[in-house]
């Protein structure tokens, strides 16, 4: 399947997941500039994965649903939303707002 041949909906959760990366560079670009630290963060259309030291977090894509995964063995599940928040256990946040508590949390 095609980007042009896309569901409308599937496109924008790739546009989504896209942003989410972005952001997760980002912050964790802004959180290790007072002492030169770097976090690596790669991305695929389904999995996001971000080191930094010994700490990691994975994200996983399927559609609108997201599992994470930490290093220390915590994991969820979120469904991303086509408003571009994380809909998980604890509630609806904008998707900056978990992009930054993961990117501090990861560079602490």
């Amino acid at each position: 399947m095609t980007a042009t041949s896309l569901h409308p909906t599937e496109a924008l959760h790739r546009e989504l997941w896209t942003s989410l990366a972005s952001l997760l560079r980002s912050y964790t670009a802004a959180h290790g500039l007072h002492n030169g630290r770097h976090a690596v963060i790669e991305s695929t259309e389904e999995k996001i994965t971000a080191r930094h030291g010994e700490k990691w977090l994975i994200l996983t894509r399927n559609h609108h649903s997201v599992t994470w995964t930490r290093e220390n063995g915590d994991e969820g599940a979120m469904e991303l939303k086509e408003n571009g928040s994380l809909l998980g256990p604890s509630g609806e946040q904008a998707m900056d707002l978990q992009a930054e508590h993961w990117a501090r949390e990861l560079m602490q």
